[in-house]
């Protein structure tokens, strides 16, 4: 699913109109009815793909997919709850070329999950790393997860014996950790396909500041509102938001690649690699997170390694 012209080029003139022909490509998209989610759908389904739209909603989702001009379908999928990440899983029967583990949740004040876990690591790790080993067996392209910039805010380290955050919880250290775990798992998971001998590759993407949605729902009012005013003055909008998603789905890139806007702070721009933290970065943490995380799932790496 590469198309090498894109890497090669310039970037900064790099959008949504340099993707490849992807007819007889599917893809799947977590959180697909709004946001950059939908705007990542649009592109792909009007570069010929058959998006499937993975959405809590099925109304918001069936909305969402008939304002889009392609091959769509909806699934319902709620990744605060293992059993309905099961049950997508189950009902999955067909190669899959491109999976993107785009959904989450943003700073919100402490809930948890079905299964009891902080909803935030919850949903935007622990449900991802689910949903992405059960359909593995299926993959043929790539695993794009979607990861922020504030993976550098916070502690900066994964509370191991203690993801929940019981006690010590906070929207921001929170919404860091699990962005943070984006970040391991797609280390540990490229790490894994190369020594199974898997041609799949896993990267990570982050929009820059992108006006979505997402920010409505952060716990303090006052951060809201600061988030609701930068939205309108100084982010970008969620197409141009989308553009590093769509880049690490389609452009020849190195598994592992993280890609975010190539603006000042990475906050709004074209889509190019860029840096990640020392804490992202530790292969030591990104084993021991998968090994967590498989504990707390139930869930286990899928592909084995080859015969040597």
């Amino acid at each position: 699913m590469a198309d090498t012209s894109g890497a090669r080029g310039k970037r900064a003139t790099w959008n949504a109109t340099h993707l490849p022909d992807l007819t007889g490509r599917t893809a799947v998209i977590t959180g697909a009815n709004s946001g950059i989610g939908f705007a990542a759908a649009q592109a792909l389904a009007g570069a010929g793909a058959h998006v499937v739209l993975a959405v809590r909603d099925l109304a918001r989702g069936g909305a969402a997919a008939a304002r889009v001009s392609g091959s769509t379908e909806v699934r319902r999928l709620d990744l605060a709850d293992l059993d309905s990440v099961r049950e997508f899983a189950a009902g999955w029967d067909r190669p899959l070329d491109l999976l993107v583990n785009n959904a989450g949740v943003m700073m919100l004040p402490e809930q948890r999950t079905r299964q009891g876990f902080e909803m935030q690591f919850g949903t935007n790790h622990l449900g991802h790393f689910a949903l992405t080993n059960l359909l593995l067996p299926y993959v043929t392209g790539r695993v794009v997860t979607v990861s922020s910039g504030a993976h550098r805010m916070g502690d900066k380290v994964i509370h191991f014996e203690d993801v929940n955050l019981r006690g010590t919880y906070s929207p921001t250290r929170a919404y860091a950790q699990s962005k943070l775990a984006n970040l391991l798992f797609t280390l540990e998971l490229q790490r894994r396909l190369a020594e199974a001998g898997s041609g799949v590759r896993a990267l990570a993407a982050h929009p820059g500041w992108a006006a979505t949605n997402l920010q409505s729902r952060a716990s303090n009012p006052l951060l809201r509102a600061a988030m609701l005013v930068g939205n309108r003055f100084l982010a970008q909008d969620d197409k141009g938001g989308a553009l590093p998603t769509l880049y690490a789905a389609t452009q020849d890139l190195p598994g592992a690649s993280y890609v975010g806007p190539d603006g000042l702070g990475e906050g709004r721009g074209a889509p190019t690699l860029v840096g990640r933290s020392a804490a992202a970065s530790d292969p030591a943490a990104a084993r021991r997170l998968w090994t967590l995380s498989e504990e707390l799932t139930g869930v286990r790496w899928p592909l084995a390694a080859p015969v040597r």
